[in-house]
């Protein structure tokens, strides 16, 4: 009879514990969908007509600026701070502001547009792939990634103000990329010597201003 009861009271035991450590598990599992359902990311679609590019290159004796136009692009982001993305330009989009006569400027956008520059018709787009993003202070952040033009990727940084809301993303800042890293070498000092005053500098760049929009 002794044995008995305390066979039953063991198995009692046993199952209480087996119960209270299956509530745990649950507890735990319901913790863990919770925890991974808030700290997904927010995506944002890029507004491509309300989103702009401003491109400025330099040579000795001048310089140019223009425009240029995202193919389109999406971007993550959690609590203002981009967490990843891809952002397409459209490379035959190229337009230049600064030159009011037609056939120079033709000429120059047909130029930019060859194989001399950016072989718009081998490589149509450009793009970025955003890994990381880093608080620098405020809404200010070090942004990088992966940057392929023409045909070449190289690792890029850069600085932007990013804003986020729930139905919208903003950001805006200046990008300065070396063209010779990507192959790109008319009138580039860094692949020719005795240019003189021919010298188009490597450096050009992008001031853009993103609106995305909540998917």
């Amino acid at each position: 009879m002794m044995n008995h009861r305390l066979e039953s009271t063991n198995n009692s035991i046993k199952a209480t514990i087996l119960s209270t450590v299956k509530l745990s598990f649950a507890i735990l599992a319901f913790m863990v969908v919770g925890i991974s359902f808030t700290a997904n990311a927010t995506d944002y679609n890029v507004d491509k007509s309300a989103s702009t590019v401003k491109w400025e290159a330099k040579k000795v004796t001048g310089q140019h600026n223009g425009t240029i136009s995202f193919a389109n692009g999406s971007i993550s982001a959690k609590k203002g701070t981009i967490t990843g993305g891809t952002l397409v330009i459209d490379m035959k989009s190229i337009v230049d502001v600064d030159l009011t006569d037609a056939g120079y400027n033709a000429k120059l956008i047909g130029h930019l547009s060859s194989d001399d520059f950016f072989g718009v018709e081998k490589f149509p787009t450009a793009t970025l792939v955003v890994k990381k993003a880093t608080a620098i202070s405020g809404d200010d952040y070090k942004i990088a990634g992966d940057l392929t033009i023409k045909g070449v990727t190289n690792p890029f940084e850069f600085t932007a103000k990013v804003k986020q809301s729930d139905d919208n993303l903003n950001a805006e800042g200046t990008m300065t990329i070396n063209r010779a890293k990507f192959g790109v070498k008319y009138g580039s000092s860094s692949f020719f010597q005795g240019l003189g005053d021919k010298v188009i500098y490597d450096d050009f760049t992008l001031a853009f201003s993103i609106v995305a929009q909540k998917k």
